[in-house]
């Protein structure tokens, strides 16, 4: 196995500490992983003030350029008072190559999940991200990636069907069922042809931390530009009906900022089939990281593909009953 299937192979707990000294902190011995699987998180200890996240960023997922963008787009929320966690500049600049890591700090916030079956809580959180979008509608990404049929459908499904962990005799029929639902992803997406801004692009629950009263946005690893609805769908779970009154509840603070274009609900479904697929081609492209078959033992099993073929043609139902 070469070197860059295992990037963080030397990444121990001296190489750590010799990392944040090396970025000025006054370490006092103290590290504890934290979970992350695309990147190495860190929370180091220092003798003079609060605990410092350390962020070590997986070689060539991304540019330095991607990467920058990402931390200017943080540092535009954060002045414009979204409550997101930005990176701490040091030296003049918040990515550095240090110890053969391209590495950033984080200060620490700690908090928790918020509980998203409350009204108070889902209108802060949609007040916030209305905030960010109205932030992020200001300009245009340079270098960050799209969410969209391409990169999430086409890319994907092209990975998936090169896979070796996909048992051959399941590959025609996950062509066929994957290639009718991004039809009908394609069809939906040109039908609506929704504005794109940028987003926060992963903003699931276990991206946002309640603390003080109101939600703060971590993890902007995935920052995008897209449709708006994006950072909404997957806030929202349960029956339809409950579905509807959570969206209520957000839009009741996110329209502080801004009208959100109802249009955009009609690509929900288009997005979870985008993530279907983009999450196993995920899974794939990182499959020779010791960290994942540990993770997801269940990937290279048939009987959990064949349920995968499954759930994409449940999706395809779901896409055309709604088209």
């Amino acid at each position: 196995m070469d070197l860059d299937s295992q990037p963080f192979r030397a990444l121990d707990h001296l190489r750590v500490l010799e990392i944040a000294e090396a970025m000025g902190f006054d370490v006092d011995g103290r590290v504890l992983a934290l979970n992350s699987f695309e990147n190495r998180v860190f929370r180091v200890g220092r003798h003079d003030a609060a605990p410092v996240v350390l962020k070590c960023y997986r070689p060539g997922r991304w540019s330095n350029a991607c990467i920058e963008e990402e931390h200017a787009f943080a540092t535009e929320l954060a002045a414009a008072g979204v409550s997101v966690v930005a990176p701490m500049a040091m030296h003049g600049r918040t990515l550095h190559h240090l110890e053969g890591h391209r590495v950033a700090a984080f200060p620490l916030c700690p908090g928790r999940a918020p509980e998203l079956g409350h009204r108070e809580t889902l209108t802060s959180i949609g007040r916030m991200l209305g905030l960010l979008h109205a932030v992020g509608a200001r300009s245009a990404f340079a270098h960050r990636p799209r969410i969209d049929v391409v990169q999430h459908g086409d890319d994907a499904l092209e990975r998936l069907l090169a896979a070796t962990q996909v048992p051959d005799d399941l590959k025609d029929s996950l062509a066929e069922i994957g290639d009718a639902a991004l039809d009908f992803v394609d069809q939906r997406w040109d039908a609506i042809d929704p504005a794109c801004i940028r987003l926060h692009g992963d903003c699931h629950p276990g991206n946002l931390l309640w603390r003080d009263g109101h939600a703060h946005f971590v993890d902007l690893d995935d920052c995008a530009t897209g449709p708006a609805v994006q950072d909404i769908w997957m806030l929202l779970s349960g029956e339809p009906t409950t579905q509807r009154e959570q969206l209520e509840w957000l839009l009741e603070g996110y329209e502080q900022f801004g009208r959100f274009d109802a249009a955009e609900w009609a690509l929900i479904e288009a997005l979870r089939l985008l993530r279907m697929l983009h999450y196993h081609a995920w899974i794939v492209a990182r499959w020779d990281d010791p960290a994942f078959p540990a993770a997801f033992p269940w990937f290279a099993d048939r009987t959990a593909w064949e349920r995968f073929l499954q759930q994409l043609q449940e999706q395809l139902g779901v896409l055309q009953e709604a088209w």
